[in-house]
């Protein structure tokens, strides 16, 4: 998978969330992933297709980093993952690949993106819309770790 057509998608959720919920991550080293459970508590998952790339991106938090976002974001505390700590996640994986696509676009790079779809709960799964090699990088931060996935057709 091209770095080229990765970095766009870290830099793009380093900004939403260090913008949007005052939280400095700190990326990890990317891994291949081999299987489709979850890393954390609550995922936003977004295809895109384009004449150059068919994909998808995923966005997981653990609970208490989730949390922790919904709470600076939007000034409400819940307790657990409820139905609008699952519509932030969706909307946040919405701003991450528009932000993603704004920079893809400016080297030649074109897709439409999907509605993103959300799955939260203990080991939930993720199903990307292409078989191409699902990369991982992990994301620390003081309230927990978030992992984006990446999965793109060759």
């Amino acid at each position: 998978m091209n770095v080229q057509f990765i970095n766009p998608f870290l830099d793009a959720f380093l900004n939403v969330i260090s913008t949007m919920a005052t939280i400095n991550l700190t990326p990890g080293k990317p891994m291949l992933k081999h299987d489709e459970i979850a890393k954390g508590d609550v995922s936003g998952v977004i295809g895109m297709v384009g004449e150059q790339a068919k994909g998808s991106l995923s966005l997981t938090f653990e609970k208490r980093l989730a949390l922790r976002v919904m709470h600076n974001m939007l000034g409400e505390a819940p307790d657990d993952i409820d139905e609008e700590v699952t519509d932030m996640v969706g909307e946040l994986t919405n701003m991450v690949s528009g932000g993603a696509k704004r920079m893809l676009g400016e080297l030649g790079f074109e897709f439409d993106m999907a509605t993103p779809i959300v799955v939260a709960g203990k080991d939930h799964t993720i199903s990307h819309v292409s078989r191409g090699k699902k990369i991982i990088i992990p994301f620390n931060s003081m309230y927990g770790r978030a992992f984006v996935e990446i999965c793109f057709e060759e």
